[in-house]
């Protein structure tokens, strides 16, 4: 598998000091493309590139077809590999998967048509409509309740997981947390960190997927940066019925939230956050 983290040399400025440049070495976040093929009874089709944080690849195609609503049950994808695929002086890369959906399974007629940056993951969607999709998993009557002193501290939790964060501090990340005896307790199931804060959720839910724990009901998701509308719409399709983020929410996130019946919180910084929608999850 590639490398998570490279080594380059930089020149550092320190502002007021005697010597103002330094020569250092800093750790950084290795980012490279992923092409996701899908194959079928009718072929093999290129469904998308994706920009990713190497590692954790099954779970991130896993997780991506799920978020698509091409598969939601853990036999429809049979297999996973790594195509052949080589950089300049002939070392395998892994940058290329193959995903072979069981017979029955529709395979989409058409990939997506540009490539998926680390910061986007519904670019390439021909329409607006095409955005919103059907979840099989609908979190809407999960009855979890989360006392919300065990929320605030989840982000805290989270950033103590973080190995690759503690190298590079520049990766996001995601982490699944089953709620226990009444909304008092909190395992960590799961934490995966990426570039994009959207293939971080992706390989969260390939994982669930993988380990046929769909739906996720019970559980809170707890991601690093900001609440977009594709990060509720990948809790929403995995079934997760509450999203924290420590960062803002945008409209079209509370939007979503609200009608697929997601408790979605923002700004959660261990002293408090704000509930957007869903509040009746927080108990007492």
């Amino acid at each position: 598998m590639g490398r998570l983290s490279q080594r380059r040399k930089v020149h550092k400025y320190v502002l007021g000091s005697e010597y103002p440049v330094r020569h250092k070495e800093d750790v950084l976040a290795v980012e490279e493309p992923l092409e996701i093929r899908l194959t079928g009874p009718a072929g093999t089709l290129t469904y998308s590139v994706t920009m990713r944080t190497p590692g954790d690849d099954f779970d991130l195609v896993a997780g991506f077809l799920v978020s698509e609503g091409v598969i939601w049950e853990a036999d429809q994808l049979v297999s996973e590999r790594f195509c052949a695929g080589e950089d300049e002086e002939g070392r395998q890369t892994f940058n290329v998967v193959d995903a072979q959906l069981r017979p029955g399974v529709a395979v989409p007629d058409l990939g997506r048509n540009v490539v998926t940056s680390s910061a986007c993951g519904i670019c390439g969607t021909d329409s607006i409509e095409s955005v919103r999709r059907t979840s099989h998993h609908s979190p809407a009557q999960d009855t979890v309740a989360v006392l919300p002193e065990l929320l605030a501290g989840l982000p805290e939790r989270l950033r103590e997981a973080q190995a690759l964060f503690e190298k590079t501090g520049g990766v996001h990340a995601a982490g699944l947390f089953s709620v226990h005896d009444g909304g008092t307790r909190a395992e960590l199931e799961c934490l995966r960190e990426d570039v994009g804060r959207h293939n971080a959720v992706d390989k969260v839910v390939g994982w669930a997927l993988r380990e046929g724990r769909l739906p996720l009901s019970g559980t809170v998701l707890q991601v690093s940066g900001r609440a977009s509308f594709e990060l509720v719409q990948k809790a929403a399709m995995a079934g997760i019925p509450v999203l924290a983020a420590v960062s803002a929410p945008s409209t079209l996130a509370v939007e979503l939230a609200e009608d697929a019946g997601v408790t979605l919180v923002g700004f959660s910084r261990g002293s408090g956050f704000n509930v957007y929608a869903g509040h009746e999850r927080l108990s007492a």
